[in-house]
């Protein structure tokens, strides 16, 4: 017997065929993209999610990915102290009862968006939290830690990308897909527009003229200041080893940046970043490190060089000697949380709310000739404040608790990524108080901690 059957038998011809190997079977199947893949999908594309509309969603998209991967996988680790943080889910939630409660000092009546707004945060929360039990469950192996770092670090170069586009075309602006496709009711909303309506920059007049401050790709200026600064520790780590490629690119980008840094003229984005730079020069100068403090000498001589000889001077101190928004900054605040602590001092009230009046003018709101008379809303101009307001001191406990127990687990870890992810989350508590920062810079600040955890974890197991 051959095994071979000849042509004029059917039977045969199947029976001498050899069963296919599993090899053979396997590469015949499409390859499922190996885990990890919604980052990659998220900030590699990023500048298209931006000029398509989608920048603001596609972090919510990606969620549902993650999700499915963490039931595949049955058993799901969570860091310690995540108690705090679903306790703070669930009294995130109930502040939906509060969303149609007049606040103190808040104009009185119900706004349905009210419901789309309060929708949208919460999606947020879902994806943050789902981002960091994402990450923190893959290993090592499925999705190493420098391929995440230099995911970001590609964020920070995007992000200088986009500065450097709001100082050189201020006035660029263009529809997205999405906006052309939405329905009009839609896409003019005021919140909806301004996630889907790509813009490089938007302008002020709080230096007694008309300045423009880069935004691209994020919505609004101080989105733009602080995804630079969390992104910025992660790039720096990326480039500080590897070829010559890197180690050129770093100093050529740092420079670049101090164009849009300085055109933003975000004071906070000024002193987060002089503090980043301290703090990790101190933490990676006490490893004996010599490229930190080399890096930081250079660095610092090279930006005052630059600085010193360009018109970057002038409009810096110009910017520190106008206050702006100081003393109005300040008073929001104090309505704030007395608003909160006699109307809902527990739950909070859901969201933000319009004030009565202003602090300006007897009529209140901005009008022609008095841009300041106008004030922001109850539970903006910083996270904290919105925390407060809008889930109440037990709430605002709760994230801010489930914050300071994951830095109290790494801030004295050696290693470069939980030196880096401390930075990030310094910055963070700085950015708390001047800054709304649900979206991106919450979402980075989660990876960050994932990283650290994930390390953590990993040490504890091998022994």
């Amino acid at each position: 017997m051959s095994g071979t059957a000849g042509p004029s038998s059917p039977s045969g011809a199947l029976a001498g065929l050899s069963p296919p190997s599993p090899s053979a079977v396997e590469g015949r199947q499409p390859r499922r993209p190996g885990p990890g893949w919604p980052l990659s999908v998220i900030f590699l594309g990023f500048p298209l999610w931006w000029v398509t509309g989608f920048s603001a969603f596609i972090f919510l998209i990606m969620s549902v990915p993650m999700v499915l991967e963490l039931w595949r996988r049955g058993t799901v680790r969570v860091p310690r102290g995540f108690a705090m943080w679903l306790l703070f889910l669930v009294w995130m939630l109930l502040g939906a009862l509060m969303l149609f409660v007049d606040a103190p000092y808040g104009v009185p009546g119900a706004e349905p968006n009210r419901i789309l707004v309060f929708a949208y945060r919460a999606a947020w929360y879902f994806s943050i939290t789902v981002v960091l039990l994402y990450v923190g469950n893959l290993t090592e192996e499925e999705l190493p830690t420098e391929r995440v770092v230099r995911l970001l670090s590609f964020m920070f170069v995007v992000t200088v990308g986009g500065g450097l586009l709001g100082v050189l075309l201020p006035h660029l602006e263009f529809p997205s897909l999405l906006e052309l496709v939405l329905p009009k009711s839609l896409s003019r909303n005021d919140l909806v527009a301004s996630l889907i309506h790509p813009k490089a920059a938007t302008s002020t007049t709080f230096l007694g003229y008309e300045e423009s401050r880069p935004i691209a790709p994020f919505a609004y200026a101080n989105s733009w200041g602080a995804n630079l600064a969390l992104f910025l520790p992660f790039f720096l780590l990326a480039h500080s080893r590897g070829g010559r490629w890197r180690r050129l690119l770093l100093p050529a980008v740092l420079l670049l940046c101090l164009w849009p840094v300085i055109y933003s003229l975000n004071r906070g984005l000024w002193g987060v970043l002089g503090l980043g730079a301290a703090y990790m020069t101190f933490r990676f100068a006490r490893k004996g490190n010599k490229w930190a403090l080399r890096l930081a000498v250079g660095g610092a001589v090279a930006l005052l060089l630059v600085f010193a000889g360009s018109p970057l001077k002038a409009l810096f101190e110009q910017r520190l000697d106008t206050p702006h928004s100081n003393e109005r900054r300040g008073q929001l605040y104090e309505v704030t949380v007395v608003s909160t602590l006699i109307g809902s001092p527990v739950v909070g009230f859901g969201s933000t709310r319009d004030l009565q009046g202003s602090f300006a003018s007897v009529g209140g709101g901005e009008r022609p000739g008095c841009k300041g008379c106008g004030v922001p809303p109850l539970g903006t101009q910083g996270s904290l404040w919105f925390l407060i307001f809008s889930h109440g001191t037990v709430g605002a406990g709760l994230f801010l608790g489930f914050m300071v127990r994951r830095f109290a687990a790494h801030w004295s870890d050696p290693d470069r990524v939980a030196i880096a992810g401390c930075c990030v989350l310094l910055s963070f508590a700085v950015f708390l108080l001047i800054y709304d920062l649900l979206d991106v810079p919450l979402y980075t600040v989660m990876i960050a901690l994932a990283l650290m955890w994930r390390r953590e974890r990993m040490e504890v197991a091998g022994g």
